[in-house]
């Protein structure tokens, strides 16, 4: 076993999971990911390292992965839902309204602005995503 493979299933055990294929292989996925997959594209990359994986388990191994926390369901209206490994810190998301492509937005700024907004309200943040719907300019 390599580094990452012992750490996708160190982390499943300690979620309470048990390490399988499946759920290494969609953990190691997500991981190398650039591009926030769906489920259907989760799928197609699975298959590639595993023939025998279905639609079913994959599904299965990502609902499983995201309540244990492993794993964020990105949904974006009228989309199906993306997914990305847990991020270290919170990040917002951007996407393209003309390509469909997801852009994580992480600003340190950003995110100390938003605690003291919210902290100048009396209230600390459990949990925040920030979705912009945005569109490139035109050159001029």
């Amino acid at each position: 076993m390599n580094a990452e493979t012992t750490e996708f299933a160190d982390a499943l055990r300690a979620a309470g999971l048990r390490v399988t294929q499946q759920r290494m292989s969609v953990l190691s996925i997500l991981m190398e990911a650039q591009d926030h997959p769906n489920a259907d594209e989760v799928f197609t990359r699975a298959k590639e390292i595993d023939g025998s994986v279905s639609f079913a388990t994959v599904y299965r191994t990502l609902a499983a992965l995201e309540e244990a926390g492993l794993i964020r369901r990105l949904s974006f209206e009228n989309e199906p839902a993306r997914f990305e490994i847990m991020p270290v810190s919170e990040h917002d998301h951007m996407v393209d309204i003309d390509t469909g492509e997801v852009i994580e937005i992480d600003s340190a700024e950003i995110n100390r602005l938003r605690q003291e907004l919210v902290a100048r309200l009396g209230y600390e943040i459990v949990h925040q995503h920030t979705l912009i719907r945005a569109r490139k300019k035109p050159v001029s």
